[in-house]
């Protein structure tokens, strides 16, 4: 059950993870966390080029560390296909937040339910895995002893659906929030 534990934590972990990337009208850091640069002959995640700070509640700036990095960070952030047009100055990327128009924010909430949908398919696979791990209870400690851990189960899979819906309404509400 601690194994299972884990794994339902970690689905949620998951979910919060996909909607950090959804934008929002406001400037967050973690938007730009699947942005990977061409750098060095390899793809490398953006913060292992520079340093992405939020300046303003609309402004993200990048510090490339590497001056001939530059261009290709420019580049990755305007080809992420996150809406963004940076503008280099020197080492900074200045990154500002363009407002979000209606149908934009029906795409980011579409988007937003169905990461949500992923992660309540991967919870009640999570709830069919430990249905599977009860049978064994129910053979060897009986049926009261199924039925008490079967009822546990069931509750807290309900726990984290509730989760899961509820940061759903929490991200539509940011989202659809002008």
């Amino acid at each position: 059950m601690s194994d299972l534990k884990q794994r339902l934590d970690g689905a949620i972990a998951s979910l919060k993870h996909e909607f950090s990337g959804l934008r929002t009208g406001r400037a967050s850091a973690n938007l730009l966390d699947s942005v990977m640069v061409d750098a060095y002959g390899a793809q490398m995640p953006i913060n292992q080029v520079g340093s992405v700070n939020v300046a303003e509640a609309r402004l993200l700036t990048v510090s490339v560390w590497d001056k001939s990095l530059v261009q290709a960070t420019e580049k990755a952030i305007r080809d992420a296909g996150l809406g963004l047009n940076p503008s280099p100055d020197g080492q900074l990327i200045r990154i500002p937040m363009p407002e979000l128009n209606e149908q934009r924010r029906q795409e980011l909430v579409k988007l937003a339910k169905k990461a949500a949908e992923e992660a309540r398919i991967a919870i009640r696979n999570l709830r069919r895995d430990g249905m599977d791990s009860l049978k064994e209870v129910k053979e060897t400690e009986g049926e009261d002893a199924h039925k008490r851990e079967t009822e546990k189960l069931e509750k807290q899979i309900a726990e984290y659906v509730s989760q899961v819906d509820a940061l759903l309404v929490t991200k539509e509400k940011d989202i659809t929030t002008v």
